[in-house]
């Protein structure tokens, strides 16, 4: 990676990053005794679920979404969690608190199905019961990405089909991703844009996107994929607020003519694209339309805060 590339995920440093807590099948721990066995299955077969999620003033933002969506992918799988969803919450909140954290926080939850008692394939070889982890950083959306914007390439590895790995889940199992990523990064891009099988735009490697036309803001069908938290609420937002948005199959004819572009995630909510295959992208950063979801979006988590800090 050169030193002009960056990612979406891209955070302000952070020294207190250096002295932290996680959480590690029900016991908060040290970053030494923060390991699993490499007989997990998890790290052996990447066989288990995640989900990212980020703290508010003390609110875990929209955290009946993201345990929706991990609990539908994890029964979708049958892998037994072993916690209920006010357990997870309880166990997000007594970590953060161990950790001193309020807001600004980035947490990665992961659930696999365990440690195996042979290096085979086979679920029925995990019967220890499942491996509940949780990360948690102090992270902030770097200001020079949300400035500059993220370079983008098209890239040949695709979003595929549900038969063979549906999108929707937010699997350990990444490495469609991962090739995808680094065919960009060869590209000379930051992040690779991922068409559908049928060659129509739909991700990037690590979130969604969007583009705008004409005021009109487009996404995916979403047939192919992840159902993400921050997608959605964006085009609530946009139908919330009067602002024509389609979910629909489009071309990258159409995305190298956008007025704007934009990706969606947990992490950096809304961040701008500066260019798609060394084609500039409106002014190279968020624009108008980019700017005003930002703002609404922004809004939304701060009444979201509210609403939870009331009940």
């Amino acid at each position: 990676m050169t030193d002009d590339m960056q990612t979406t995920h891209d955070a302000e440093d952070d020294a207190r990053n250096a002295n932290l807590k996680y959480w590690l099948n029900g016991k908060i721990v040290g970053r030494d005794d923060a390991v699993v066995s490499i007989y997990d299955s998890g790290f052996m077969l990447g066989d288990g679920m995640w989900e990212g999620m980020r703290l508010y003033d003390g609110v875990w933002a929209f955290f009946e979404d993201h345990m929706d969506r991990l609990f539908d992918s994890c029964k979708a799988v049958s892998l037994e969690i072993g916690m209920t969803c006010a357990q997870v919450h309880d166990a997000l909140m007594a970590l953060a608190e161990a950790n001193g954290m309020q807001t600004d926080v980035h947490c990665r939850l992961m659930v696999t199905r365990g440690v195996k008692v042979k290096p085979f394939q086979h679920p029925s070889l995990s019967r220890s019961g499942p491996t509940v982890a949780i990360i948690m950083e102090h992270s902030k959306p770097a200001e020079r990405v949300q400035e500059r914007g993220i370079r983008l390439a098209t890239v040949p590895q695709v979003r595929g089909l549900p038969m063979a790995q549906d999108a929707k889940y937010n699997s350990h199992s990444k490495l469609n991703c991962v090739i995808a990523c680094l065919q960009a990064e060869q590209a000379g891009a930051d992040e690779g844009l991922m068409l559908d099988p049928h060659g129509f735009v739909n991700t990037t490697n690590a979130c969604n996107f969007f583009i705008v036309k004409k005021g009109e803001v487009w996404t995916s069908t979403g047939d192919y994929c992840m159902n993400g938290v921050t997608r959605q609420k964006v085009i609530d937002l946009c139908r919330a607020e009067g602002i024509p948005v389609f979910e629909r199959n489009y071309s990258l004819f159409d995305a190298y003519a956008a007025d704007e572009a934009f990706l969606t995630g947990t992490f950096g909510a809304q961040t701008p694209v500066a260019e798609i295959d060394g084609k500039p992208i409106g002014d190279r950063g968020a624009g108008p339309v980019t700017r005003r979801i930002r703002a609404l979006y922004k809004e939304l988590i701060a009444t979201h805060v509210v609403e939870v800090h009331a009940t």
